[in-house]
């Protein structure tokens, strides 16, 4: 008698169902894709390490705010840029070399910010560590897939960004303290460290996959050439689940990353006049509630698949009104609860844009997984590098007015929501017939 396929069998609603050849997980998964996670955790510690030092840094470089959201801008443009070729090299090449040389280019260009003399020089170490960053998330996204069940796939994502978030709170809390005790270079220099301890686990105890579950060889999957490159970009992008994952991580990310990354602190600082110390627990709270949203998220999208829109855009919906409601409020400045509000509900926005790549993973083999990240990925930093732009020049045009420099946001917002709407029905519709495919190659792989 024929046993009942994994995929069949699995509980109604799960975001992804255990499919031939999974992988098993286990002790040695978790072992392998935590050094994985330990990189993207040092990636984000430096990636948002200027989030808290932006006012110094207008001090020691003598810029001026276009200036200073330049820095978050190039590491940004340099960060998008390389999703794509950094996906397409995670496919070919594997995790272990693409992490390894991403360590090398992120602590290279953090210690490179810490010994700039000079704003040229800050600009070259910021986009050196923005190469290096964005090979650090894809690639652990594809390590989870090669690690662990599809089933785990959502929750397995969720926590890799709970981790991220750990690192951002290390910025906001360590970074920013040891800023005004050491000084910048001895902060700056000091962290770089942890690059290079992460650098040797990546070396010495990485693997890309458990024994049993090699992909084919690069041989077999063609060269990384110009025919190669097209075909895989093509394929991932015709699919609707890969443009609407897009599309949700551009949405829901950019509000609470343009927050943290630089514009955050001065907000609550000059426009509504909270001191510095009281400006970072505002800060540690978005990071907070980042954490304890993102388990959720993943818990109600393991168990519930359409969840997935109704909290992408839900979030969406709630960032905007908060977020109107803290520029527009009557008065000199917005009352200390608002802000409050606002934070937490900006802590919504990184587990909503992970919601992006569940719409993306069912859509693509995982033979263009990193692919498919990739187009993901850029959605969110995309918006978030307009965005950092907009209000640098904004606030340089109408004199440091941060009501009229924060309202960028709604445009790209209102954009986001449009395309998802549009994509929602066709993304639906072929997502099922992935799903029926799936089950038709369970049945026929199922020993009788």
């Amino acid at each position: 008698m024929t046993t009942q396929p994994a995929a069949a069998s699995g509980r109604p609603g799960t975001a992804a169902l255990s499919l031939p050849g999974d992988p098993p997980g286990g002790r040695r998964a978790v072992w392998v894709w935590g050094i994985g996670v330990s990189v993207y955790f040092v990636a984000v510690i430096f990636r948002t390490s200027l989030g808290v030092a932006g006012l110094d840094a207008q001090e020691r470089f003598h810029v001026g705010a276009s200036a200073l959201s330049t820095f978050s801008i190039l590491q940004l443009l340099v960060y998008a840029g390389m999703q794509i070729p950094v996906g397409l090299l995670v496919d070919h090449l594997g995790t272990k070399k693409v992490l390894a040389l991403g360590t090398v280019l992120f602590t290279v260009g953090q210690l490179g910010f810490a010994l700039s003399p000079s704003y040229a020089s800050a600009l070259a170490s910021r986009a050196l560590l923005g190469c290096g960053d964005a090979m650090t998330f894809i690639s652990v996204l594809r390590l989870g897939t090669r690690w662990f069940p599809a089933r785990r796939a959502p929750m397995i994502a969720q926590i890799a960004a709970l981790f991220g978030m750990a690192g951002n709170l290390v910025s906001t809390v360590v970074i920013a303290r040891t800023l005004h005790g050491l000084g910048w270079t001895a902060t700056f220099g000091g962290s770089a460290v942890a690059g290079v301890a992460v650098l040797a686990l990546v070396l010495l105890f990485l693997k890309d996959h458990p024994e049993g579950h090699e992909p084919p060889p690069a041989s077999e999957r063609g060269g990384l050439g110009l025919g190669y490159v097209r075909r895989q970009i093509a394929a991932a992008w015709r699919e609707p689940g890969t443009r609407l994952g897009m599309w949700v991580h551009f949405t829901t990310q950019f509000p609470g990353m343009v927050f943290l990354l630089l514009w955050g602190l001065p907000f609550l600082v000059e426009a509504q006049g909270l001191s510095r110390a009281t400006a970072g627990e505002l800060l540690t709270l978005v990071v907070a509630s980042n954490m304890v949203i993102g388990l959720v998220y993943g818990q109600v999208i393991a168990r519930h698949h359409a969840a997935r829109l109704p909290l992408a855009l839900g979030t969406a919906g709630a960032t905007a009104l908060l977020w109107a409601a803290a520029i527009a409020y009557p008065g000199p400045h917005a009352p200390m609860w608002l802000l409050v509000t606002l934070c937490a509900v900006l802590g919504a926005c990184g587990p909503a844009s992970m919601v992006g790549f569940d719409f993306a993973r069912p859509a693509n083999p995982p033979s263009r997984q990193g692919t498919a990240s990739g187009i993901v990925n850029m959605g969110g930093f995309t918006a978030s590098m307009t965005t950092l732009l907009a209000v640098g020049v904004l606030l340089d045009a109408t004199g440091d007015n941060f009501h009229i420099a924060f309202s960028s946001v709604f445009f790209l917002e209102a954009l986001g929501v449009t395309q998802i709407l549009r994509l929602r029905a066709r993304a639906a519709k072929r997502e099922r017939e992935h799903l029926v495919a799936s089950k038709v190659e369970a049945v026929h792989h199922v020993p009788v």
